[in-house]
């Protein structure tokens, strides 16, 4: 994140949720000294069935035109209130929110989502917005969820996965910690004891040689990024669950949650992974996405 200089980008709709991610957008922006930039667009709809949802849908953007102007003083009003130093510009656009925020995260130091859930169904659809712009973003993107607008004395969390936990996750999660002056909890998930079909064969694999193999592998990951922001206490954690489990178990005592992607393309759902569509799904803090391919 810290080669990018661009503003933080938060989407906004209307919502409560979306207010909120604002204001955490907001403080995010002043600790990176950064200015933050609010847009709203049109919801993200997947595909119409059928004429009546069509008419429904031309009904609901014109509601949301109609709305948008007052929806964006809101949310301005409510940022300025606390971080009246900050600058704050706003954008309002008649295209799909998903193409408007990709378009800006090609020079944005960050994307901020507000949301309450991405279902399962959501995540196999081009139509959600929070899927579709994490997955396709050219920064790191964050879908905001819960009750925290402000940083906290609570650590950031980052998923250690080979392949999928690039530098630029590292990066981002070690400037967070250091901005905010909190700790990384560095969290590598390992299967533990599994069967080979069907059967446990326990007694063919030295675990203890592979559970140290972890704990080899998620130190040694870290330690450059440690060297490079000393002052970043690290916690190390090696949990015998998948990796969303292992995440989700970590969320509740956090204040961010950063995890890795391989890429962006062309499928959405299958692209982002199970770990980082899982947290969207479930997470109960706001979750980072960076892809590999983020600067």
């Amino acid at each position: 994140m810290s080669e990018r200089t661009g503003p933080v980008v938060v989407g906004v709709d209307g919502s409560e949720e979306a207010t909120k991610a604002a204001v955490w957008a907001a403080a995010v922006a002043e600790k990176f000294h950064a200015p933050l930039h609010i847009v709203h667009a049109i919801a993200d709809t997947g595909r119409l069935l059928t004429d009546a949802a069509a008419a429904m849908l031309a009904s609901l953007i014109a509601e949301q035109r109609k709305s948008a102007d007052a929806t964006l003083k809101s949310v301005e009003e409510a940022v300025r209130t606390r971080f009246g130093k900050l600058t704050v510009t706003a954008e309002r656009s008649d295209q799909s929110a998903s193409k408007v925020l990709t378009d800006l995260s090609g020079k944005a130091r960050l994307v901020v989502l507000g949301s309450k859930e991405v279902s399962p169904s959501a995540a196999l659809l081009l139509g959600s917005t929070t899927v579709a712009v994490t997955a396709h973003s050219s920064c790191p993107v964050v879908t905001w969820r819960g009750e925290i607008t402000a940083p906290t004395d609570q650590p950031v969390v980052l998923g250690v996965e080979p392949e999928r936990t690039g530098a630029a996750a590292f990066r981002t999660a070690f400037e967070f910690a250091d901005r905010f002056g909190v700790p990384v909890h560095a969290v590598n998930a390992w299967p533990g004891r599994r069967t080979l079909g069907g059967i446990e064969i326990p007694a063919l694999v030295d675990w203890g040689a592979v559970e140290a193999a972890q704990w080899q592998y998620v130190m040694g990951a870290v330690e450059p990024w440690s060297e490079k922001y000393p002052s970043v206490e690290v916690r190390y954690f090696v949990e015998t669950a998948g990796a969303g489990a292992a995440l989700l178990s970590h969320a509740p005592d956090a204040q961010l949650v950063v995890v890795g992607s391989r890429g962006r393309g062309l499928l959405a759902g299958a692209l982002l992974g199970s770990t980082s569509l899982n947290m969207l799904q479930h997470g109960p803090v706001p979750v980072l996405v960076c892809h590999n391919a983020n600067p």
